[in-house]
Protein backbone atom coordinates (compact mmCIF):
# COMPACT_ATOMS: atom_id res chain seq x y z
CA UNK A 1 0.00 0.00 0.00
CA UNK A 2 1.25 2.93 -0.41
CA UNK A 3 -0.53 6.94 1.10
CA UNK A 4 -0.04 10.06 -0.21
CA UNK A 5 -1.33 13.50 1.32
CA UNK A 6 -1.45 16.21 -0.86
CA UNK A 7 -2.12 20.02 0.06
CA UNK A 8 -3.45 18.80 3.34
CA UNK A 9 -4.22 21.95 5.45
CA UNK A 10 -6.62 21.15 8.80
CA UNK A 11 -8.64 24.05 10.42
CA UNK A 12 -10.40 23.97 13.73
CA UNK A 13 -12.24 26.85 14.75
CA UNK A 14 -9.40 29.82 13.85
CA UNK A 15 -6.30 27.52 15.09
CA UNK A 16 -4.25 25.88 12.08
CA UNK A 17 -3.78 21.74 13.04
CA UNK A 18 -2.35 21.04 9.94
CA UNK A 19 -0.49 23.31 7.35
CA UNK A 20 0.01 22.05 3.67
CA UNK A 21 1.05 18.78 4.49
CA UNK A 22 2.51 17.21 0.94
CA UNK A 23 3.95 13.34 2.32
CA UNK A 24 4.22 10.23 0.72
CA UNK A 25 4.43 7.22 2.56
CA UNK A 26 5.46 3.42 0.97
CA UNK A 27 4.71 -0.03 2.24
CA UNK A 28 6.94 -1.81 4.26
CA UNK A 29 8.64 1.28 5.61
CA UNK A 30 8.29 3.04 9.29
CA UNK A 31 8.54 6.60 9.60
CA UNK A 32 8.64 8.29 12.90
CA UNK A 33 6.97 11.74 13.35
CA UNK A 34 9.10 13.83 15.50
CA UNK A 35 7.90 16.82 17.08
CA UNK A 36 6.65 19.20 20.66
CA UNK A 37 3.81 18.84 21.74
CA UNK A 38 1.02 20.17 19.79
CA UNK A 39 3.23 20.01 16.57
CA UNK A 40 0.37 18.52 14.96
CA UNK A 41 1.10 14.83 15.02
CA UNK A 42 -2.01 13.44 15.96
CA UNK A 43 -3.98 15.54 13.47
CA UNK A 44 -1.57 14.39 10.98
CA UNK A 45 -2.84 10.60 12.15
CA UNK A 46 -6.45 11.05 12.40
CA UNK A 47 -6.35 12.59 9.15
CA UNK A 48 -4.23 9.68 7.54
CA UNK A 49 -6.53 7.45 9.39
CA UNK A 50 -10.19 8.62 8.13
CA UNK A 51 -10.95 9.38 11.73
CA UNK A 52 -10.68 13.44 10.55
CA UNK A 53 -11.76 14.91 7.38
CA UNK A 54 -9.18 18.07 6.07
CA UNK A 55 -10.43 21.13 5.89
CA UNK A 56 -8.47 21.16 2.30
CA UNK A 57 -6.26 18.56 0.13
CA UNK A 58 -6.56 14.87 -0.56
CA UNK A 59 -5.73 11.83 0.92
CA UNK A 60 -4.28 8.85 -1.84
CA UNK A 61 -4.19 5.40 -1.32
CA UNK A 62 -3.14 2.63 -4.03
CA UNK A 63 -4.14 5.45 -6.42
CA UNK A 64 -7.34 6.30 -5.00
CA UNK A 65 -8.88 9.08 -3.30
CA UNK A 66 -9.74 8.11 -0.27
CA UNK A 67 -10.40 11.97 1.33
CA UNK A 68 -14.22 11.40 2.51
CA UNK A 69 -13.58 7.67 3.45
CA UNK A 70 -14.37 6.89 7.01
CA UNK A 71 -12.17 4.91 9.08
CA UNK A 72 -14.40 1.78 9.11
CA UNK A 73 -13.64 1.18 5.32
CA UNK A 74 -10.13 1.34 5.07
CA UNK A 75 -7.52 -0.92 6.42
CA UNK A 76 -6.35 0.81 9.18
CA UNK A 77 -5.14 0.18 13.24
CA UNK A 78 -4.21 2.85 15.47
CA UNK A 79 -3.08 3.01 19.04
CA UNK A 80 -3.13 5.50 21.60
CA UNK A 81 -1.10 7.28 24.50
CA UNK A 82 -3.74 5.82 26.65
CA UNK A 83 -3.81 1.63 26.46
CA UNK A 84 -7.94 1.20 25.42
CA UNK A 85 -8.86 -2.11 26.36
CA UNK A 86 -12.30 -3.58 27.28
CA UNK A 87 -12.45 -4.69 30.96
CA UNK A 88 -14.89 -7.17 30.88
CA UNK A 89 -13.16 -9.40 28.36
CA UNK A 90 -10.38 -12.02 28.85
CA UNK A 91 -6.86 -10.30 27.02
CA UNK A 92 -7.83 -13.06 24.18
CA UNK A 93 -11.03 -11.90 23.60
CA UNK A 94 -9.31 -7.98 23.40
CA UNK A 95 -7.04 -8.86 21.00
CA UNK A 96 -9.21 -10.47 19.05
CA UNK A 97 -12.44 -8.37 18.64
CA UNK A 98 -11.73 -7.00 15.15
CA UNK A 99 -11.30 -9.91 14.43
CA UNK A 100 -14.95 -11.58 15.44
CA UNK A 101 -16.12 -7.98 14.01
CA UNK A 102 -15.24 -8.91 10.49
CA UNK A 103 -16.48 -12.39 10.78
CA UNK A 104 -12.93 -14.21 10.78
CA UNK A 105 -13.27 -17.76 11.20
CA UNK A 106 -11.94 -19.03 14.56
CA UNK A 107 -9.15 -20.91 14.03
CA UNK A 108 -7.32 -18.16 12.20
CA UNK A 109 -8.54 -15.86 14.87
CA UNK A 110 -6.76 -18.43 17.61
CA UNK A 111 -3.56 -18.68 15.21
CA UNK A 112 -3.37 -14.77 14.53
CA UNK A 113 -4.13 -14.16 18.43
CA UNK A 114 -0.97 -16.02 19.30
CA UNK A 115 0.92 -15.05 16.72
CA UNK A 116 0.88 -11.47 17.96
CA UNK A 117 0.83 -12.09 21.75
CA UNK A 118 3.90 -14.15 20.82
CA UNK A 119 5.57 -11.66 19.40
CA UNK A 120 4.58 -9.15 22.46
CA UNK A 121 5.34 -11.83 25.03
CA UNK A 122 1.46 -11.85 26.45
CA UNK A 123 0.75 -15.54 25.43
CA UNK A 124 0.67 -16.62 29.05
CA UNK A 125 -1.93 -13.45 30.04
CA UNK A 126 -5.05 -14.54 27.72
CA UNK A 127 -7.00 -15.75 29.87
CA UNK A 128 -6.69 -12.88 32.21
CA UNK A 129 -8.97 -9.50 32.67
CA UNK A 130 -7.21 -6.17 31.95
CA UNK A 131 -7.61 -4.99 35.31
CA UNK A 132 -5.04 -8.13 36.21
CA UNK A 133 -2.50 -7.03 34.01
CA UNK A 134 0.29 -4.39 35.11
CA UNK A 135 0.11 -0.49 32.32
CA UNK A 136 2.95 -2.15 30.11
CA UNK A 137 1.20 -4.99 30.12
CA UNK A 138 -2.34 -3.49 28.99
CA UNK A 139 -0.66 -1.29 26.65
CA UNK A 140 1.03 -4.48 24.99
CA UNK A 141 -2.20 -6.12 24.71
CA UNK A 142 -3.73 -2.80 22.70
CA UNK A 143 -0.63 -2.91 20.58
CA UNK A 144 -1.17 -6.36 19.99
CA UNK A 145 -4.85 -5.80 19.05
CA UNK A 146 -3.45 -3.18 16.48
CA UNK A 147 -1.25 -5.89 14.94
CA UNK A 148 -3.69 -8.83 14.71
CA UNK A 149 -5.37 -7.27 12.29
CA UNK A 150 -2.77 -7.01 9.47
CA UNK A 151 -3.39 -3.59 8.17
CA UNK A 152 -2.01 -1.52 5.02
CA UNK A 153 -1.78 1.37 7.55
CA UNK A 154 -0.37 0.90 11.29
CA UNK A 155 -0.73 4.29 13.33
CA UNK A 156 0.98 4.49 16.41
CA UNK A 157 0.24 7.76 18.41
CA UNK A 158 3.07 8.14 21.38
CA UNK A 159 2.22 4.31 22.91
CA UNK A 160 5.17 4.23 25.34
CA UNK A 161 4.65 7.42 26.78
CA UNK A 162 2.85 6.41 30.14
CA UNK A 163 4.82 3.34 30.60
CA UNK A 164 8.49 3.88 33.22
CA UNK A 165 11.23 3.54 31.51
CA UNK A 166 12.58 -0.34 31.75
CA UNK A 167 9.19 -1.38 30.17
CA UNK A 168 9.23 1.72 27.34
CA UNK A 169 12.90 0.26 26.30
CA UNK A 170 11.86 -3.31 26.01
CA UNK A 171 8.69 -2.55 23.58
CA UNK A 172 11.00 0.19 22.09
CA UNK A 173 12.97 -2.74 21.18
CA UNK A 174 10.32 -5.39 20.26
CA UNK A 175 8.63 -2.74 18.47
CA UNK A 176 11.65 -2.24 16.00
CA UNK A 177 11.66 -5.86 14.85
CA UNK A 178 8.17 -6.17 14.65
CA UNK A 179 8.02 -3.11 12.36
CA UNK A 180 10.71 -4.83 9.81
CA UNK A 181 8.52 -7.47 9.50
CA UNK A 182 5.58 -5.78 8.21
CA UNK A 183 4.90 -4.90 4.96
CA UNK A 184 2.24 -2.48 5.96
CA UNK A 185 2.77 1.07 6.35
CA UNK A 186 4.23 2.36 10.16
CA UNK A 187 3.69 5.60 11.39
CA UNK A 188 5.29 6.14 15.01
CA UNK A 189 4.68 9.49 16.98
CA UNK A 190 7.01 10.79 19.49
CA UNK A 191 8.39 13.68 21.05
CA UNK A 192 11.67 12.03 22.35
CA UNK A 193 14.93 12.88 19.82
CA UNK A 194 16.49 9.59 21.44
CA UNK A 195 13.61 7.67 20.36
CA UNK A 196 13.17 8.70 16.81
CA UNK A 197 17.08 7.69 16.76
CA UNK A 198 16.26 4.32 18.47
CA UNK A 199 13.58 3.65 16.00
CA UNK A 200 15.08 4.76 12.73
CA UNK A 201 13.30 4.40 9.61
CA UNK A 202 12.50 7.69 7.92
CA UNK A 203 11.51 10.86 10.31
CA UNK A 204 9.11 13.68 10.20
CA UNK A 205 10.13 17.03 11.75
CA UNK A 206 7.00 18.98 12.22
CA UNK A 207 6.36 21.94 14.02
CA UNK A 208 3.16 23.88 14.47
CA UNK A 209 1.31 21.94 12.23
CA UNK A 210 4.09 22.27 9.43
CA UNK A 211 6.21 19.88 7.84
CA UNK A 212 10.21 20.92 8.79
CA UNK A 213 11.77 18.57 7.05
CA UNK A 214 11.72 14.58 5.73
CA UNK A 215 14.39 11.67 5.34
CA UNK A 216 16.21 8.89 6.76
CA UNK A 217 16.63 9.44 10.03
CA UNK A 218 20.40 9.18 10.67
CA UNK A 219 20.47 11.72 7.73
CA UNK A 220 18.10 14.09 9.06
CA UNK A 221 20.01 14.43 12.37
CA UNK A 222 23.27 14.85 10.66
CA UNK A 223 21.70 17.47 8.52
CA UNK A 224 19.35 19.25 10.02
CA UNK A 225 17.97 21.64 7.48
CA UNK A 226 17.46 24.66 9.86
CA UNK A 227 17.82 26.28 13.18
CA UNK A 228 14.35 24.58 14.59
CA UNK A 229 14.86 20.93 13.38
CA UNK A 230 18.36 21.43 15.11
CA UNK A 231 16.54 22.91 17.78
CA UNK A 232 13.68 20.09 17.79
CA UNK A 233 15.99 16.95 16.96
CA UNK A 234 18.21 17.14 19.99
CA UNK A 235 17.91 17.05 23.35
CA UNK A 236 18.89 18.52 25.30
CA UNK A 237 18.65 21.38 23.49
CA UNK A 238 21.68 22.34 20.75
CA UNK A 239 23.70 25.24 22.06
CA UNK A 240 23.05 28.87 19.59
CA UNK A 241 26.10 31.38 19.45
CA UNK A 242 25.85 34.07 17.01
CA UNK A 243 28.93 35.30 14.97
CA UNK A 244 30.82 36.31 12.36
CA UNK A 245 32.91 35.35 9.99
CA UNK A 246 35.71 37.33 7.93
CA UNK A 247 38.40 36.43 5.79
CA UNK A 248 40.25 33.85 7.89
CA UNK A 249 38.46 33.59 11.34
CA UNK A 250 35.08 33.25 12.99
CA UNK A 251 34.62 35.85 15.66
CA UNK A 252 31.49 34.95 18.19
CA UNK A 253 29.80 37.99 19.50
CA UNK A 254 30.45 36.22 23.40
CA UNK A 255 34.39 37.46 23.15
CA UNK A 256 34.63 33.88 21.51
CA UNK A 257 37.76 33.89 18.20
CA UNK A 258 39.25 30.92 15.98
CA UNK A 259 40.34 29.94 13.01
CA UNK A 260 38.08 29.24 10.29
CA UNK A 261 37.03 25.04 9.91
CA UNK A 262 37.88 23.71 6.30
CA UNK A 263 34.11 23.10 6.30
CA UNK A 264 33.49 27.08 6.90
CA UNK A 265 36.40 28.40 3.69
CA UNK A 266 33.93 28.39 1.14
CA UNK A 267 31.17 30.88 3.19
CA UNK A 268 31.10 34.54 2.72
CA UNK A 269 32.08 36.97 5.15
CA UNK A 270 28.88 37.90 6.86
CA UNK A 271 27.06 37.64 10.64
CA UNK A 272 26.07 33.66 10.70
CA UNK A 273 24.47 31.24 14.04
CA UNK A 274 26.83 28.51 15.40
CA UNK A 275 25.32 25.42 16.72
CA UNK A 276 27.12 22.67 18.73
CA UNK A 277 25.39 19.96 20.19
CA UNK A 278 26.38 19.60 24.26
CA UNK A 279 28.34 15.90 23.06
CA UNK A 280 30.46 17.91 21.33
CA UNK A 281 31.84 19.75 23.87
CA UNK A 282 34.21 18.54 26.52
CA UNK A 283 35.06 19.10 30.10
CA UNK A 284 38.48 17.66 29.63
CA UNK A 285 41.04 19.96 27.59
CA UNK A 286 42.06 19.04 24.43
CA UNK A 287 44.78 19.85 21.71
CA UNK A 288 45.72 23.34 21.11
CA UNK A 289 43.07 23.28 17.97
CA UNK A 290 40.03 23.29 20.17
CA UNK A 291 38.57 26.47 21.58
CA UNK A 292 38.85 26.69 25.45
CA UNK A 293 35.68 28.56 26.91
CA UNK A 294 35.61 29.35 30.73
CA UNK A 295 31.78 29.80 32.20
CA UNK A 296 30.11 29.30 35.88
CA UNK A 297 28.01 26.09 36.83
CA UNK A 298 24.61 27.18 36.50
CA UNK A 299 22.94 23.62 36.91
CA UNK A 300 23.87 19.64 37.06
CA UNK A 301 22.14 17.37 35.73
CA UNK A 302 22.54 13.44 36.23
CA UNK A 303 20.92 11.66 33.48
CA UNK A 304 21.69 8.11 34.06
CA UNK A 305 25.25 7.34 32.96
CA UNK A 306 25.57 11.22 31.72
CA UNK A 307 25.82 14.47 33.39
CA UNK A 308 24.23 17.45 31.83
CA UNK A 309 26.01 20.42 33.18
CA UNK A 310 24.13 23.79 32.12
CA UNK A 311 27.47 27.14 31.67
CA UNK A 312 26.91 30.68 32.13
CA UNK A 313 29.33 32.39 29.24
CA UNK A 314 29.00 36.13 29.35
CA UNK A 315 25.13 36.12 28.54
CA UNK A 316 24.93 32.78 26.77
CA UNK A 317 23.72 29.47 28.16
CA UNK A 318 25.56 26.50 27.55
CA UNK A 319 24.98 22.32 27.97
CA UNK A 320 28.24 20.55 28.07
CA UNK A 321 27.39 16.45 27.96
CA UNK A 322 29.90 14.82 30.58
CA UNK A 323 30.38 11.14 30.38
CA UNK A 324 29.89 9.62 33.65
CA UNK A 325 28.54 10.81 37.04
CA UNK A 326 29.69 13.90 38.16
CA UNK A 327 28.87 16.68 41.09
CA UNK A 328 29.22 20.16 39.87
CA UNK A 329 28.70 22.45 42.34
CA UNK A 330 26.47 25.62 41.28
CA UNK A 331 28.35 29.17 40.78
CA UNK A 332 31.92 27.06 40.13
CA UNK A 333 33.71 28.14 37.11
CA UNK A 334 34.94 25.29 34.47
CA UNK A 335 36.49 25.38 31.59
CA UNK A 336 34.67 23.91 28.74
CA UNK A 337 36.50 22.94 25.39
CA UNK A 338 35.33 22.40 21.40
CA UNK A 339 36.98 21.70 18.15
CA UNK A 340 35.59 24.27 15.41
CA UNK A 341 35.09 21.52 13.24
CA UNK A 342 32.36 20.74 15.65
CA UNK A 343 29.97 23.71 14.77
CA UNK A 344 27.30 23.52 12.46
CA UNK A 345 26.80 27.27 10.45
CA UNK A 346 23.23 28.49 9.73
CA UNK A 347 22.51 32.10 8.18
CA UNK A 348 20.30 34.38 9.26
CA UNK A 349 17.34 32.88 8.14
CA UNK A 350 18.22 29.80 9.52
CA UNK A 351 19.16 27.81 7.04
CA UNK A 352 22.17 25.39 7.40
CA UNK A 353 24.98 26.30 5.34
CA UNK A 354 27.44 23.69 6.86
CA UNK A 355 27.40 20.37 8.86
CA UNK A 356 30.47 19.53 11.12
CA UNK A 357 32.65 17.51 9.53
CA UNK A 358 32.13 14.70 11.93
CA UNK A 359 28.96 14.18 14.06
Amino acid sequence: MGLQLKGVNKLVGQEVHLDEINLKFESGSRYVVLGRTLAGKTSLLRVMAGLDRPTSGTVIADGQDVTGVTVRKRSIAMVYQQFINYPSQTIYENIASPLKIHGVKKNEIDRRVMEAASMLHIEHLLDRLPAELSGGQQQRTAIARALVKNVNLLLLDEPLVNLDYKLREELRDELQKIFIKRDSVVVYTTTEPSEALMLGGNIIVMHEGRVLQVGPTAEVYQHPATTKVAEIFNDPPINFMTGLIDENSVRMTNGLTFPKGSAMRDLPQDSYVFGVRSNRLSMTRGSDEHVHVTGEVTLSEINGSETFVHIRHGDESLVVQDDGVHTHETGNQVSIHVHPSAFYVFNKAGERMTSPETD
